[in-house]
């Protein structure tokens, strides 16, 4: 009987946000595709847990986690413009980082 307690737990677990914006990223415009007239400071790899205890999470959380890590390593490259160079896979998503004044 416990294992039928602990599925709405995870279930629940699987719907939260761990990944905070830090400060300065708020201020990093997400790009759909590379801008243009821009300097490309760099690229990152982020990633964050896709599954707990085998079950998997709300893709759309990942998906806006792992934009809020890029954001969040975006200043430390002097950028402020991301867009991704990929689509996620198991958690984990590299962004290119661009600084385009303005």
């Amino acid at each position: 009987m416990r294992p039928l307690l602990l599925i709405p737990l995870l279930a629940t677990l699987s719907a939260c946000t761990w990944v905070h914006m830090a400060p300065g990223a708020s201020s990093v415009r997400v790009a759909a595709s590379p801008p243009a007239g821009c300097e490309k400071r760099g690229e990152v790899e982020v990633a964050v847990k896709h599954s707990v205890a085998f079950i998997d999470r709300n893709p759309l959380r990942v998906r806006e986690e792992l934009e809020t890590l890029a954001r969040n390593e975006a200043p430390g490259l002097q950028a402020d413009t991301i867009h991704p160079l990929s689509d996620p896979v198991r958690g984990a998503q590299r962004w290119a980082a661009w600084r385009c004044g303005g």
